[in-house]
């Protein structure tokens, strides 16, 4: 089969790669309709993620149609249509019992292979799944199949940022990032309720989409939010900080912009020794502070239901679609942010 692979930083190349086989008599293999580049992919495409082997399938976020079932699948067969969190999940240990799926003791993160070891990616013709049963999910006909996948990583990661946060109707916000993730994260606050957001970005286009919500766009560009964001809450600070971005001058930020007794909520992917602000700081202030990766499983039935409400304006984070042979110049879009990029659709 054809496939998207890791060949060194910032090189992608599609070439031929072996067909998944069944492994264990718990796996499926997948037909791919769709993948997707996600944020996180970026990590390993800039090499801030070290580790991953050459050659190794890129991806995580897909759809497809069951195509093979190992023998002791249960809940699927042959020509079902499934989605996939980001990562696989046995539905038993512990941590998968108190919802924190993305911990799960036999998990595995699509995408990610080393020292030979680890899953292949998903930004494929086909893609195995261990641990079927327990980790896809069928989705409604009528749910378009690109929107029902975004399920399966930032839309619940979105909606995961936000629930950390505990939004309520009375509450203030900011959203640090206005990317795929943050847009979602404000979708999912409004949909909460929440009573006031302010969405920080220093992209144009993003603030755009970011207001066209409901958010009050807030340009970096223009010098620093906090006097804004302070004036505006009478000197208090936000009660909680969504932060999207994963980088230490976020997490600076949200510190400061976040109020006494407040929640910072962060989803984005950071690969800093340190953190931005000290124990001190954090216990002076009182501050919860809440980080980690998103247990997707847990959320998907939830997000389809609200999506069959429509509460979800998801034509605005899908952009762009390129064919998965295109998938070289498909990164290079995302990662330069180019022609208003948020989210890139690969049909294979």
């Amino acid at each position: 089969m054809k496939a998207l692979t890791f060949q060194g930083i910032r090189k992608i190349v599609f070439r031929e790669v072996p067909d998944p086989i069944i492994l264990h008599p718990t796996d499926v293999i997948i037909k791919n309709i769709y993948s997707a580049v996600c944020g996180s992919d970026l990590h390993v495409y800039h090499g801030r993620e070290t580790g991953i082997d050459p050659g190794t399938v890129m991806g995580h976020e897909f759809v497809g149609e069951i195509i093979e079932t190992g023998s002791d699948v249960q809940r699927f067969t042959t020509g079902d249509h499934v989605i996939s969190p980001f990562t696989t999940n046995c539905g038993e240990c512990f941590f998968c019992r108190n919802g924190m799926t993305a911990r799960c003791v036999h998990g595995q993160l699509f995408g990610w292979v080393e020292n030979g070891s680890g899953l292949q990616g998903v930004q494929a013709e086909f893609v195995r799944v261990p641990l079927a049963d327990s980790t896809l999910v069928k989705y409604p006909g009528h749910i378009p199949a690109e929107k029902a996948m975004l399920a399966g990583d930032i839309l619940s990661t979105g909606y995961y940022c936000a629930d950390m946060a505990k939004v309520n109707r009375d509450g203030s916000y900011a959203v640090l990032g206005c990317g795929p993730v943050g847009l979602l994260a404000i979708m999912s606050a409004i949909e909460m309720g929440a009573g006031k957001i302010w969405a920080i970005d220093s992209i144009p286009y993003r603030l755009e989409s970011a207001g066209s919500l409901g958010a009050e766009p807030v340009n970096l560009k223009n010098g620093s939010p906090i006097d804004k964001i302070m004036n505006s809450t009478k000197g208090v600070g936000v009660d909680a900080v969504m932060e999207a971005v994963g980088s230490h001058e976020a997490t600076k930020l949200a510190y400061e912009l976040v109020r006494p007794g407040g929640i910072i909520s962060t989803v984005g992917v950071h690969t800093d020794h340190q953190f931005a602000f000290s124990p001190i700081q954090a216990y002076d202030k009182n501050i919860t502070f809440k980080i980690g990766r998103c247990p997707a499983r847990f959320y998907m039935e939830k997000l389809l239901k609200k999506m069959e409400e429509d509460k979800f304006d998801l034509d605005r984070i899908l952009t762009h679609r390129y064919p998965l042979s295109a998938g070289e110049k498909a990164y290079k879009v995302f990662d330069r942010k180019e022609d208003d990029c948020l989210k890139i659709i690969l049909e294979t």
